[in-house]
């Protein structure tokens, strides 16, 4: 049994895999368990894995056949995870030495907390930027920090209790994006969250799966909307839908505009259908009143005009440099 299981999904990640993986081998508790998952890449990475794993015992090696995505890898480590607790590293990030360590010793030390927040920071070749969280608080509740988590006033890098990931697992809904709903449910069901000293590295460059100009970055509403399908569920109060229509929203007409600066990688047709679907499933009742008098943002009365106004809006900001 080891104190901690760190889940690391590797698709492609030849570049800075080596990076990565030397952060977890450089931590100041040695009691971990490292689990890497290769997502049936096609580059180099399984043989950095495998050449890391036979000089380290803790790291264990899955090997995945077909590309599947990050959710459905982690899930995979997940099934044979033994840490007390579970945490997850991107195969371009890095941890703090002492990061594992102060996660942990702030869990023992609280029972009645279910996760420890790493402090977050990006960093690129221009230096490094602290995640701008909209909480000064050190110590939430697992409500609190969930709804701050609905739009990432509270960012979603832990650490929680193994049987936070045994009980909800990765969200598997969508390829990319969906990984985030399982962020929140956890920081729901954690009892308290609370803010460790450990530092979670997070690299910014254009390779990433999330900042790829890709079909994949529309997956994004539909994780919105398996997130919503559980907020529903759970019976969360109309406060809390609201906040998240809000996201909803938000993210509609982003993407909406992501697709009008790249419409050559979707089909027109099949894009205006998801966006429709998206638009109708939306309460609009729940959107604040400063967003819905916001010009492309503007709910509108059919799908037609609201779409029509988000493609001026666009424009306008392209023709404006924005």
């Amino acid at each position: 049994m080891s104190r901690i299981t760190v889940l690391v999904a590797a698709y492609n990640a030849e570049k800075y895999l080596a990076e990565s993986l030397d952060s977890l081998l450089g931590q100041t508790l040695h009691d971990i368990q490292i689990v890497c998952i290769d997502d049936a890449s096609t580059d180099s990475t399984p043989d950095i894995l495998d050449e890391y794993a036979a000089r380290d015992s803790r790291i264990k090696v899955i090997t995945e056949k077909v590309n599947r995505g990050q959710a459905i890898a982690r899930n995979q480590g997940i099934d044979i995870a033994e840490g007390d607790y579970i945490t997850m590293l991107d195969a371009d990030d890095r941890l703090s030495a002492d990061a594992l360590e102060s996660a942990v010793n702030m869990l023992d030390a609280n029972p009645e907390t279910g996760a420890a927040l790493f402090r977050l920071v990006w960093f690129d070749e221009d230096g490094v930027t602290p995640y701008p969280m909209r909480s000064d608080k050190r110590v939430w509740s697992g409500q609190e920090a969930f709804e701050l988590s609905l739009d990432w006033s509270l960012h979603g890098l832990y650490v929680a209790r193994a049987e936070l990931f045994k009980r909800w697992p990765y969200d598997t809904s969508c390829r990319l994006f969906s990984d985030d709903n399982t962020t929140r449910l956890h920081y729901l069901n954690a009892g308290v969250v609370r803010l460790c000293e450990g530092v979670y590295e997070y690299r910014r460059h254009g390779e990433s799966m999330t900042n790829r100009i890709s079909a994949e970055r529309i997956d994004l509403l539909e994780a919105n909307a398996s997130m919503m399908r559980q907020l529903r569920e759970a019976g969360q109060p109309r406060r809390v839908l609201a906040i998240f229509e809000r996201e909803r929203w938000i993210n509609l007409t982003g993407i909406c505009g992501f697709w009008l600066r790249h419409s050559e990688i979707l089909d027109k047709d099949k894009a205006l259908e998801r966006f429709r679907a998206v638009w109708e499933d939306i309460d609009r009742t729940l959107l604040p009143a400063g967003l819905k008098m916001k010009f492309g943002y503007i709910p509108c009365r059919t799908f037609k005009l609201y779409f029509r106004q988000v493609e001026f809006y666009f424009t306008l900001r392209r023709l404006l440099g924005k």
